[in-house]
Parts: C-alpha cells; structure tokens; sequence
C-alpha cells in the first residue's frame, strides 16, 4: 500500500494539473471577452458614426425649413398687404355704387 506522503503527491499533482487546467481555461475566457469587447467598441463607434450623420442630416433639413420659414413670412406679408388692397378696392366700389343709387333716386325726385 502506498504511503500517505505518496498520496498526498499524486493528489498534489492532480491538483496541479487541475490548476493548469482551470487557468488556461480562464486564459481563454479573458481572450473571449476581449474579443467581444473590442467587437462591441467597434459596433457602438459605427452606432455612433451613424447618430452623428442622423444628427448632420437634422441640422440640414432645420436649415431649409428655417429658409422656407422666412419664404413663407415674406408670402404671408404679401398676401396680407394685396388683402388689404382687395378690400380698400372692395369699399370703394361699394361708395361708388351707393353714391350712383342715390344719384338715381335722388334725381327722380
């Protein structure tokens, strides 16, 4: 039968071999997760990337309604003042033909 120090040995080397085992396979995880780390850092830059065209294109397409807006301000002015010409003509054809009715009625009495 084997001496106790004997056992004790081999269990020392199984539990060595163990060691190395479990250390090689922690090696491999840390490699696997630095390699999803850096995939993950290169897909949020490319995220970010895209936010950042997604963002250029807004400021854009706020440039032209900002332009549009002022087009806009300065057709409003334009048909407010023509309205105003519209309605002044409007009156004054509206004088004019109360002013002939009157005439009318007033001549024949």
């Amino acid at each position: 039968m084997a001496t106790v120090e004997a056992r004790v040995a081999g269990l020392e080397a199984r539990v060595g071999e163990q060691s190395q085992r479990f250390d090689a396979q922690v090696n491999m995880i840390d490699g696997r997760f630095d390699r999803i780390e850096r995939t993950m850092e290169a897909r949020f830059d490319h995220v970010d990337a895209r936010f950042a065209q997604v963002d250029a294109r807004f400021d854009r397409v706020d440039a032209r309604i900002d332009r549009l807006e002022g087009r806009v301000d300065r057709l409003d002015d334009k048909m407010s003042r023509q309205f105003v010409w519209l309605v002044g003509l409007q009156i004054a054809t509206l004088i004019t033909l109360l002013g002939a009715m009157a005439t009318v009625v007033f001549m024949r009495a």
